[in-house]
Order: structure tokens, then C-alpha cells, then sequence
């Protein structure tokens, strides 16, 4: 596929994720991400980590004040961890394999949320799910379902809050690791 039709389809997925998130709080790497990998593989993680990095930042200059801290320190806890998970999964599977993964990510928080799965918001859900989003986030740059869960029944300005911080935080720390250790390519953050 020409280099021109890759950037624009993939520019309109990521508005069309921006358009989403900045309404509930994820929607970025959902939409964006999948769409990016079909396109090209190898711009996947880093593009997605950058975009993921920066568009929470401006969502947070109207919602930060209903942010739940005590809540989304646990599950940054939990998302440091998972990092070093998704580092892993970076440098040990194929670039292609992890387009199984974006999609099985996806898939299983849709599965979760369609049992009914009602999830208690607690330090140990939260530290979890931060475990997940770190994984999933740093390998696939989806990681706010795990997260969305849990604060799936508390009013929108606080999910978008929350998510936002935990995305922003999580995602930068994502991408100045996998910088450094993985050394991604000026083509993976196009």
C-alpha cells in the first residue's frame, strides 16, 4: 500500500479513536490500533504509544478535577508492572503475532463486559487491571478495556478522568522505555 493512502487511513482512524475518547475516556488505541496494524505492522507499537501519550493531555485540562487519585494510583502500580510484561512480549514476538494480539485484547474485555462481569472497584481490581493495561498497553497500545472495567459504572467525568491519567501516564512510560531498551525506529513513531 502506498505510503499516502497508509497515513491517511490511519489519520482517520486516529480521529475517529480522538473523537471517541475524548467522549468516554479510551477509544484511541481500539479504534486506531487495529486499523494501523492492517495497514502496516511495523509502525505498531510506537505510533500508537505517541498518540496514545499526547491526546489524553489535552482531555485532562477540562476533567481533572474529578479524577479518582487514590484509585489511579493503584492501578499505575499495576501498570508499571505490566510493562515489563509488554516489553517482553515487544522483543520476543514477531511483529505480525502481535497483530493477533491487538485483536485478542480487544476480544477479551468485550467477552468480559458481555458476561456481566461486574467487577468491585478495590485496590486489588484496580492493581490488576493495572497489570493487564501495562501489558496490553505497552505490546498492542490498547490498554484502557482492562481499566475501563472496573470503572465501568462510575459517572463519565470520573471514568474519563481516571482513564486519562492511567493512558497518559502508562503510555508515556510505555514509550520511553521501549526507547530505550528496544530502540524503536523513526519509522515506528510516523
Amino acid at each position: 500500500m502506498a505510503p499516502t493512502t497508509v497515513f491517511l487511513v490511519a489519520g482517520i482512524a486516529v480521529a475517529m479513536g480522538a473523537l471517541v475518547q475524548g467522549g468516554v475516556g479510551l477509544g484511541l488505541g481500539l479504534i486506531a490500533a487495529p486499523v494501523v496494524t492492517l495497514l502496516d505492522p511495523a509502525l505498531m507499537p510506537g505510533s500508537m504509544l505517541v498518540a496514545g501519550a499526547a491526546l489524553p493531555v489535552l482531555i485532562l485540562a477540562r476533567e481533572a478535577r474529578h479524577t479518582d487519585w487514590p484509585g489511579v494510583s493503584w492501578a499505575l502500580a499495576g501498570r508499571l508492572a505490566g510493562t515489563a510484561a509488554g516489553i517482553w512480549l515487544v522483543t520476543a514476538v514477531p511483529v505480525p503475532a502481535l497483530g493477533v494480539l491487538v485483536g485478542g485484547a480487544v476480544l477479551a474485555v468485550i467477552a468480559v463486559n458481555a458476561l456481566g462481569a461486574e467487577l468491585p472497584r478495590n485496590r486489588w481490581t484496580l492493581l490488576t487491571a493495572g497489570v493487564v493495561s501495562g501489558t496490553t498497553g505497552t505490546a498492542t497500545s490498547i490498554g484502557g478495556p482492562p481499566v475501563a472495567l472496573i470503572y465501568q459504572r462510575e459517572a463519565g467525568e470520573r471514568v474519563r478522568a481516571s482513564l486519562l491519567i492511567i493512558l497518559s501516564a502508562g503510555y508515556s512510560l510505555a514509550f520511553t522505555v521501549i526507547s530505550l531498551i528496544v530502540h524503536l525506529s523513526a519509522r515506528n513513531l510516523e
